[in-house]
């Protein structure tokens, strides 16, 4: 494997829409959420291994998970896990991870990721990901991968690819970069959808470090400068303290919005891998398999009856969870948390909500 390939994989979101499961303390990358035997972060750290050296996987989290991080990956040399002090969005984590790469070697590419992605097809995925890869070693364009859609999704943003701008790199082919949407209502993704024109934005990103420099450097010049000052301190004992002073300050701005939709050399790859960002129990539940009840169960012992495309977990596996009557709802045992409640993504946010402004924030 090429030494100037790298892997920057974000790791600090708290998958909210996990709740009860996923919590502050022990988010849903760091957990086993299919019954695979690995969390998402190591699922993601196994996948990238395949392509990059393990000595060129970065990490960037908040600090409170840094212990975490240290038991699930310990092949992870430490100079490689980037901490935050505060959550500022993804442009200053990717600005934190670039200016800290750069001093190390600047003629690096890279790919960044989310930690918790699903990939059903892995050999596609890393064949696709590796082509893109080898392209941005020489190119001076900012490279996303855009999913081709298979229905109308609500829960994830777009992009549109301008068709007459394609070309074919090993097989795979790019366009230049229309439109970013946000994640739209039902009828507006049904829009999009039949457009032919929209790929589902994969938060995936491959571009070389030269150029991603130069783009924050012209689209969000106040972030670059503050990890370009301290450069000196990159690997070296003064490195958190210095970043910790630079993310009391910083603005809070997703790379999308700060740099993606603004610049002139961002080009989009089309794929298709099987790929979701399960963000929500529904979107398990879409993936998962499913009883001849149409239920998805994740529970040692359990007897339902009359129970009806449902999503049943219990992370006590002693534990019997006796179930009648339901139709469509949500049942979510944990050691300090029984979550029961209609099938509706709406309602697992609605109901972290209160928690967070009815003095039971311990439970999130």
């Amino acid at each position: 494997m090429a030494s100037n390939k790298y892997c920057i994989i974000m790791a600090g979101g708290v998958g909210s829409r996990f709740w009860p499961v996923s919590r502050n303390a022990h988010p849903k990358q760091f957990l086993d959420i299919l019954g695979s035997g690995r969390s998402f972060l190591q699922a993601t750290v196994d996948r990238f291994s395949k392509i990059v050296p393990t000595e060129n996987i970065l990490i960037v989290s908040s600090k409170q998970y840094e212990k975490l991080i240290i038991e699930q990956v310990p092949q992870i040399p430490k100079e490689n896990i980037l901490l935050e002090s505060l959550k500022r969005n993804t442009a200053p984590c990717i600005a934190y991870a670039t200016y800290k790469l750069y001093k190390k070697d600047k003629d690096a590419a890279v790919v960044v990721t989310p930690a918790d992605h699903l990939i059903l097809n892995e050999d596609v995925f890393l064949e696709t990901t590796e082509t893109v890869l080898n392209h941005a070693c020489n190119s001076d364009c900012l490279f996303t991968l855009g999913i081709k859609p298979t229905r109308p999704e609500t829960q994830y943003g777009y992009i549109q690819a301008n068709k007459a701008t394609a070309e074919i790199v090993g097989g795979h082919a790019s366009y230049q970069v229309k439109t970013f949407t946000e994640k739209p209502d039902l009828e507006m993704a049904k829009v999009l959808y039949s457009s032919g024109e929209f790929l589902w934005n994969s938060g995936i990103f491959v571009w070389n470090l030269r150029t991603i420099k130069a783009e924050l450097e012209a689209y969000l010049p106040d972030i670059a400068a503050s990890f370009a000052d301290i450069a000196e301190y990159y690997y070296t004992e003064k490195e958190q303290q210095k970043v910790d002073e630079i993310y009391e300050g910083c603005a809070s701005v997703s790379i999308d919005y700060g740099v993606m939709e603004k610049t002139l050399r961002c080009r989009v790859f089309e794929a298709s891998f099987g790929w979701s960002d399960l963000g929500t129990w529904e979107s398990l539940y879409a993936l998962g398999k499913k009883d001849s009840s149409g239920n998805l169960v994740n529970a040692g012992k359990k007897m339902l009856s009359d129970v009806k495309n449902s999503i049943v977990v219990s992370s006590a596996p002693d534990k019997l969870m006796v179930i009648k009557g339901l139709e469509n709802f949500i049942v979510i045992n944990t050691p300090d948390v029984l979550l029961v409640c209609p099938r509706d993504e709406k309602q697992i946010k609605a109901i972290t909500a209160d928690l967070a402004i009815g003095n039971l924030g311990e439970f999130l």
